[in-house]
């Protein structure tokens, strides 16, 4: 996975929006929320831990799209912290989908107690698992991120 630029387009969206929005202060508090929100949407979309229900998942282009507006959240965590020189080999889970929902809130409430680089790098390694879990491959994550990343500063640009 190619850290680097997704870091590097996540900075530059990240200052797109500070100077749009004439933001000042510190934003670490929101941005964790907003990844809590933003994960309890994917697990919606996947349906996974709907057990009463038939109703199948979302379509993958829809979970791939909320997966991705996660990953916005972490890449500006990581570059708030200046955790944004990782590396690490990205592997697939044999966990149940619903427990990795789990162990990522487990993971952000870690981070939040103690924000170390560690912490953030366990929160990185479980999200990407995930993805590989939910059947995106690495081109898939990159490119749904990539795609995003163009909408969203769109979105900035027309005054969301």
């Amino acid at each position: 996975m190619k850290f680097d630029k997704l870091f590097s387009l996540q900075r530059d969206l990240n200052n797109h929006i500070e100077q749009a929005h004439h933001l000042t202060g510190p934003l670490l508090s929101k941005k964790i929320l907003a990844l809590q929100v933003e994960i309890g949407e994917l697990a919606n979309e996947t349906r996974c831990f709907k057990y009463w229900s038939n109703k199948g998942p979302s379509s993958k282009s829809v979970i791939l799209e909320e997966y991705v507006d996660c990953l916005h959240f972490i890449l500006s965590i990581g570059l708030d912290k200046n955790y944004d020189n990782i590396t690490f080999t990205p592997n697939k889970s044999d966990t149940e989908i619903t427990d990795q929902f789990l162990n990522l809130f487990i993971d952000i409430n870690d981070f939040i107690t103690c924000n170390s680089r560690d912490h953030y790098i366990t929160l990185f390694q479980d999200f990407i698992s995930l993805g590989l879990s939910l059947d995106f491959s690495i081109d898939d994550i990159e490119n749904g991120y990539l795609e995003k990343n163009q909408i969203n500063h769109k979105r900035q640009e027309e005054g969301y």
